[in-house]
């Protein structure tokens, strides 16, 4: 049987998806791209985001349509909340959380007949048996990128994000089975490695006594970096700012495979919003983690993550948002308009700033990044630097990579056996959020 997978969300679910194909693999199922010849169809979903759930019913409603026609099983898993997880039942033939996943051909044979009880009334908070989930050997779909999970849920309750409760509390993985992918990865050729978690700064503090943190993970990965005398960047995402420490950056300055780039969110730039969003820290004290980044990693791009329009985000609050965006100048900034979502504690509040004024919000602070950014990209014209190499470029007779600091560089070539290497470029222009280069040759 053939079949096709819809994954929506963020890098932990591209993740996710990896070992769902994984398992349909060596069950036997083939691949297909185009999901009209599937006879197994599925979804890994993402209940963070409306739009991402509002194209989970599209999709599945067509697909039932489906069925009048033709033999059609179809499944869905990933980040569900319990709300989204009850409607599912009643629309797809499957549903089950990652960590019964080396349960799913069984389930499939069953024609979608759920075994676990539990599944059927709503989501385990606790994340037993995740560690069936991640033994699963995940079908990278790539050959030089790769995602490895370090742990599984979050313990934050931030107000806005429903995480805690579509993946449950914070489990850390054995900290052996990640370096083990890390090693086997590296020795595959494998040139940039991601470590994913919803914290990864908190990793192991459910384990205390029993495992490393995070800072002796990465010390661990950098000896096993140096001892290779491989050619590889590891980063990871996303780290929280109450547990990010100098420990975990002066470790990233000891280590050269260790990449320099430090994703650290902020949110808001208000302590108020702040409060109201349950993040428990406040500006100082994300101003202190900038400066030990600037002082311990001086080389290091910072990236962030912004929510505007937050519930009850004043003009005022809002403000201070754009001076902490002009005073700290992030490289780049993912900046998102707030939408509530059912499941997090501040769906119960009133979404009172107007939909026009969120746009406008986001567009201030997108002014306000390319200030930033533009003279620090044209401070690296003139200068040579190592970069992968991942794609073609959307300019024709060009190829994409980025630099050890995750900012983007395109240069003149049509030799596509270049990507997924490193190679020396030259700058020689810059713009708002990309550089162009040319390549030096050898």
């Amino acid at each position: 049987m053939k079949y096709h997978i819809v994954t929506l969300g963020c890098q932990m679910n591209l993740s996710d998806s990896e070992r769902v194909i994984s398992v349909l693999e060596e069950a036997g199922y083939s691949w297909t791209d185009d999901e009209n010849e599937a006879g197994l169809i599925g979804i890994i979903a993402c209940s963070v985001r409306q739009k991402a759930i509002d194209k989970v019913y599209s999709r599945i409603h067509k697909w039932n349509k489906w069925k009048n026609n033709k033999n059609l099983i179809t499944f869905i898993s990933g980040c569900i909340l319990p709300s989204d997880h009850e409607k599912f039942l009643k629309l797809f033939d499957i549903t089950f959380q990652m960590k019964d996943l080396p349960k799913l051909p069984e389930m499939i044979s069953r024609y979608g007949v759920v075994t676990p009880t539990h599944l059927k009334v709503g989501i385990d908070p606790h994340n037993e048996n995740i560690e069936q989930f991640w033994n699963v050997k995940p079908a990278y779909q790539s050959d030089f990128e790769a995602f490895v999970p370090i742990q599984n849920g979050c313990d934050k309750f931030c107000t806005f994000c429903a995480v805690p409760y579509t993946r449950g509390r914070e489990v850390s993985r054995p900290s052996k089975d990640i370096i083990a992918e890390v090693e086997q990865l590296v020795a595959q050729g494998y040139k940039t490695i991601t470590l994913l978690g919803q914290n990864v700064n908190s990793y192991g503090l459910d384990k205390k006594g029993e495992e490393i943190n995070f800072a002796q993970l990465l010390r661990e990965i950098g000896e096993f970096g140096n001892r290779s005398e491989k050619d590889f960047w590891v980063y990871f995402t996303s780290p929280h700012p109450r547990d990010m420490n100098d420990e975990v950056l002066e470790v990233i300055s000891e280590y050269k495979v260790l990449g320099k780039q430090i994703h650290i969110p902020m949110q808001s730039g208000d302590d108020e919003v702040l409060h109201r969003m349950n993040r428990k820290h406040n500006l100082e004290t994300y101003r202190k983690i900038i400066h030990s980044i600037r002082r311990l990693l001086p080389e290091a791009t910072i990236f962030t993550d912004i929510i505007v329009g937050f519930t009850g985000e004043t003009v005022e609050q809002f403000e201070n948002s754009r001076r902490a965006m002009e005073e700290f100048k992030f490289n780049m900034s993912y900046t998102a308009i707030y939408s509530p979502r059912p499941g997090a504690k501040s769906h119960e509040w009133i979404d009172d700033i107007p939909q026009d004024e969120k746009k406008r919000r986001l567009h201030v602070l997108t002014e306000e990044l390319r200030k930033h950014n533009l003279p620090f990209n044209k401070k690296m014209v003139g200068k040579t630097v190592r970069v992968l190499v991942r794609n073609t470029d959307r300019k024709e007779g060009f190829l994409s990579a980025h630099t050890e600091g995750k900012l983007i560089v395109r240069f003149a070539s049509t030799n596509k056996s270049l990507i997924g290497h490193f190679v020396n470029v030259k700058i020689i222009s810059a713009s708002d959020f990309s550089m162009e280069g040319e390549l030096v040759e050898g």
